[in-house]
């Protein structure tokens, strides 16, 4: 007599590279390959908060200060190979 084949769950747990605000090595949970991150500036709530502040309290053409400084922005990591996202390195 033939039993009948249960399915299998197989789980797969990824997981996520620590990244810097340098590009990192890592090896990409997307496509698998060793790789070199991209890596773009993106501003982010806080970045337009002090914007704002810097408009109010000082003068405003200090508005700009903020969104030319990447240290007021978060560094998102991506693969080249397959522009998979990797993570985020928040300032």
């Amino acid at each position: 007599m033939a039993y009948p084949q249960i399915p299998t769950a197989v789980n797969v747990i990824t997981a996520v590279p620590a990244v810097g605000p340098e590009s990192s090595r890592v090896t990409c949970p997307s496509c698998y390959a060793s790789v070199q991150t991209k890596v773009e500036n993106e501003s982010t709530t806080r970045t337009h908060i002090v914007a704002l502040l810097l408009c109010v309290f000082l003068c405003w053409p200090c508005v700009c200060v903020p969104y030319c400084m990447d240290s007021c922005k978060n560094r998102n990591h991506y693969c080249p190979n397959c522009n998979a996202y990797i993570g985020t390195y928040k300032q």
